[in-house]
């Protein structure tokens, strides 16, 4: 268990809180396009107003490769909290320096640090950038899981000066929920994985299988599985050097492992293209969705579960018609009544497409952090928080 934000005592101090506002924006860095992970953050920041801190917040926003760039300013995501937390934001030129230091936070009041990422020393985790961070703060509280996988700065190295660091209650939440799915999971337990590549996976399926009853496989990474089962794939996406690999995990995972048995076939790879259902897939065609009685055996799976782990799209789901597979399976997952877990990227796009979000009990606000997490990758920006 990692110390909380909730078992410090805020009153009086100043709150350093390294959150997540790298959020898309549009018209020259000018408007943003989705508020949502400034909004995620809101209940942290508020905790620590409502207990009395002067709170300053950091973020890195975009690739500026470590120079100012006006197109990355934080300037309209201050404007933004501003607007949501009904109070105002004071903007910092920079995020070290003493025109910063004037402006640090009474208690009550908030800052919002200057891009973090104008400064390289921020990616490459530089001590005396570390040291200058720390100077603005009392308490560290990290509730940036999109980051936490990156030995930065911010997320790492600013720590040790500090003395302690505390996670953010988004952070406990994700730490709460990834970290019981991954360990001490309501049985039956069922891991829905997909996307394009076993490669990009195979940590995860090493990992989640000495821990589910079940693992669900779809996307283009099922063809993979069946091509090393000696079955025909077609034009179907194929990592040819991963064949062996794949050969191994079932091998030694079979029991476990669930691969398509119909597949949603079509010639080319195009919204809308002439399609058809196989339980063979011919030459001259791709697998580009599960099919109906794989639908049909998965949900079955994911309805008698207590735990659901989704991981990645069971076909090209940004392409009607190949969501049917992905958005079916979503909408089982939610009618489950499992504790269900939703990493971030793809697998949070399909749940919204399938229009379930409300009903899923934890979407990861992580992408790349929730796949390290889940393959049993420690994360650096965790690993440095205290223990309680």
């Amino acid at each position: 268990m990692k110390l909380s934000i909730q078992d410090l005592d805020l009153n009086g101090k100043r709150v350093f809180i390294r959150v997540d506002f790298n959020v898309p924006l549009a018209n020259g860095g000018q408007e943003i396009t989705s508020d949502k992970r400034i909004r995620a953050s809101l209940p942290t920041i508020q905790y620590a107003l409502d207990h009395g801190a002067g709170v300053v917040l950091a973020s890195h926003l975009g690739r500026p490769k470590g120079k100012p760039n006006a197109e990355m300013s934080m300037a309209p995501v201050a404007a933004k909290l501003a607007e949501l937390l009904g109070k105002p934001v004071a903007l910092a030129p920079d995020c070290i320096g003493p025109a910063v230091v004037a402006m640090l936070p009474a208690p009550g009041e908030v800052l919002l640090l200057e891009n973090l990422r104008f400064h390289a020393e921020e990616e490459a985790n530089d001590p005396a950038f570390s040291a200058e961070l720390a100077k603005l703060c009392d308490i560290y509280v990290n509730d940036a899981f999109g980051s936490a996988h990156r030995a930065h700065a911010s997320t790492v190295g600013m720590i040790q000066f500090v003395g302690k660091g505390a996670a953010g209650l988004l952070m406990d939440l994700e730490l709460k929920y990834l970290g019981k799915a991954t360990t001490n999971p309501d049985r039956p337990c069922v891991a829905l994985i997909g996307g394009a590549k076993v490669s990009d996976k195979i940590e995860m399926i090493e990992n989640l299988s000495k821990v589910v009853d079940k693992l669900l496989i779809g996307g283009a990474m099922a063809y993979t599985f069946l091509r090393a089962q000696g079955l025909p794939t077609g034009k179907s996406l194929v990592e040819e050097d991963k064949i062996e690999l794949a050969k191994s995990l079932l091998a030694s995972k079979g029991d476990k492992l669930m691969l398509p048995v119909d597949h949603v076939v079509a010639s080319e790879f195009k919204a809308g293209a002439e399609n058809e259902t196989v339980t063979e897939i011919p030459e001259g065609k791709m697998a580009l969705d599960i099919g109906p009685k794989t639908i049909e055996a998965y949900a079955a799976v994911i309805k008698s579960s207590k735990t659901v782990i989704w991981n990645g799209p069971m076909g090209v789901f940004e392409m009607p018609p190949f969501d049917v597979g992905t958005v079916s399976l979503a909408k089982a997952v939610a009618d489950s009544g499992a504790i269900s877990v939703v990493g971030g990227g793809d697998s949070e796009k399909a749940i919204k497409s399938a229009g379930v979000t409300s009903r899923i009990t934890h979407v990861s606000t992580g992408g790349g952090a929730s796949l390290e997490f889940l393959s049993g990758i420690e994360l650096p920006g965790v690993a440095a928080l205290t223990d309680k």
